[in-house]
């Protein structure tokens, strides 16, 4: 049995995945634990430890483009929408996002998935400038990269979670991607979150996506049947962890709000290039627009779907 050396985040719907970790004859994965996902993505960017690795989208666009030979499936671990990405104290006079403009806004790092999305968000449907916030920011990049001139950098050993304890900062990025351990009241900027959120995505089609399955080139070039045995694999163990969704004993938050989506989405957790081409199109155009990779490829380019494109195609830069 070869084994694939292998990190995916603690998704329910990978259960049956990690229960039968065998994808192919003689071949199976390996499945790694790592303390901070954040930290695997940054390694799979930079040197590619791993055979297989789930990998923030965004990171994933800016490595591919200096060069690493890696590949995305569509395979979307994460959804969210990111209306309710930004949050603010509780109480600021703050209504729309484009009052954020002029105002600092603290995010983990100015590359962070969660922040792309929200941003482009924010552009599209509230006519933002985001060139007139200032994005206050508490890690490094995770890549080399020339950063905008309106982000500024939290001074060694202070976190956004302190900067909005003190009131330096009044508004920030929720959860990981910023303020998620403020000691202080918090509340979304948006309101009204469900029906806007709703709204959006019937307007747009567009259910954001926040990590995807990646693989190393020369591992899809040794197996040409790995990139259709890893999709097929992981949709019978999502369709699985579907089946049984609405019977789950202690249902997590994400669970809940699976529940909830597929009342009026249907697939909560849609996989495959066609099934999220309006997700896929938008991340390439915030992620170009800015700043984080200089061209926009085409999106088919780039995540690539071994339903329809042959065993050994592999993601390519223009």
């Amino acid at each position: 049995m070869q084994y694939l050396k292998t990190v995916l985040g603690p998704h329910a719907q990978l259960d049956g995945l990690r229960a039968r970790p065998e994808i192919a004859p003689g071949l199976a994965l390996e499945l790694i634990s790592v303390k901070r996902m954040p930290d695997a993505y940054r390694d799979m960017a930079r040197s590619q430890p791993y055979d297989v690795c789930e990998m923030a989208p965004t990171m994933y666009l800016m490595a591919l483009e200096r060069g690493a030979q890696i590949t995305a499936l569509p395979l979307p671990m994460t959804r969210r929408f990111r209306h309710s990405g930004i949050q603010k104290r509780l109480g600021l006079k703050i209504t729309s996002p484009k009052d954020l403009e002029g105002k600092k806004v603290g995010v983990r790092n100015f590359s962070v998935t969660a922040a792309v999305w929200t941003r482009g968000v924010f552009a599209d449907d509230y006519g933002m400038d985001l060139n007139r916030v200032t994005w206050v920011t508490e890690e490094a990049e995770n890549l080399d990269m020339q950063l905008p001139p309106n982000v500024e950098r939290l001074p060694e050993g202070r976190s956004i979670a302190d900067a909005i304890t003190s009131g330096d900062i009044q508004v920030a990025f929720d959860g990981l991607a910023g303020a998620g351990e403020a000691q202080v009241p918090m509340e979304a900027l948006v309101a009204d979150i469900a029906a806007v959120e709703r709204s959006w995505f019937e307007r747009t089609g567009i259910y954001p996506i926040h990590g995807v399955i990646v693989v190393r080139n020369a591992v899809l070039e040794q197996h040409p049947e790995l990139a259709n045995a890893l999709y097929r694999r992981f949709e019978e163990a999502k369709d699985s962890y579907l089946a049984g969704l609405e019977t789950r004993k202690e249902p997590s938050g994400d669970d809940r709000r699976y529940q909830k989506l597929r009342t009026w989405m249907g697939d909560p957790l849609p996989y495959g290039f066609a099934e999220n081409r309006a997700s896929f199109d938008a991340l390439v155009r915030y992620a170009h627009e800015q700043g984080l990779i200089g061209a926009a490829p085409p999106a088919e380019d780039l995540f690539i779907d071994p339903r329809t494109s042959g065993p050994t195609r592999l993601a390519h830069w223009n």
